[in-house]
């Protein structure tokens, strides 16, 4: 009978970065996040159990759909220091973020559609911009600083 070693619960800082297709740098970021956790050995190395290779990934597709770290947290939250999410986890918690996901399109689309009247205005304020303050009347119909131009010196 062929007996197969016994798959090792434990990886290295490197062992996790390497399979999870990370830096170690973000690993040990992650972990000082409170996403993913460790148990210290002896020699003081960290030691990760297996189930942080699916908060890696889960984290790693979260953060590519623009969820912030904070919102991932509180879903991983959940969870004890050995466990790791679930399809229905992310199914869960990606109905929770499309709300956010479509409001960030439609402010993406908003500053899209001002970006080239801001570039030409001229204005350079940061407290009359219609881009950056978008619910501002009076930058909105204020004079602005292309309107007010002091005439170039050559």
């Amino acid at each position: 009978m062929l007996r197969m070693a016994p798959k090792n619960v434990e990886l290295t800082v490197g062992e996790l970065a390497q399979r999870a297709g990370v830096a170690p740098s973000a690993v040990r970021f992650y972990e000082d996040k409170g996403l993913i956790f460790s148990r210290r050995t002896s020699g003081n190395q960290r030691r990760y159990h297996r189930a942080m290779l699916r908060r890696v990934a889960f984290i790693r597709a979260s953060a590519a759909a623009g969820i912030p770290l904070t919102k991932i947290g509180e879903v991983l939250a959940v969870l004890g220091t050995t466990e790791s999410p679930t399809p229905r986890m992310w199914e869960k918690a990606s109905k929770q973020w499309i709300d956010d996901i479509n409001e960030r399109i439609e402010l993406l689309e908003h500053m899209r559609d001002l970006m080239g009247s801001c570039v030409g205005c001229g204005c350079l304020s940061l407290s009359s911009c219609k881009l950056l303050n978008p619910d501002d009347v009076a930058a909105a119909t204020g004079p602005g600083a292309s309107r007010l131009r002091v005439p170039r010196e050559i």
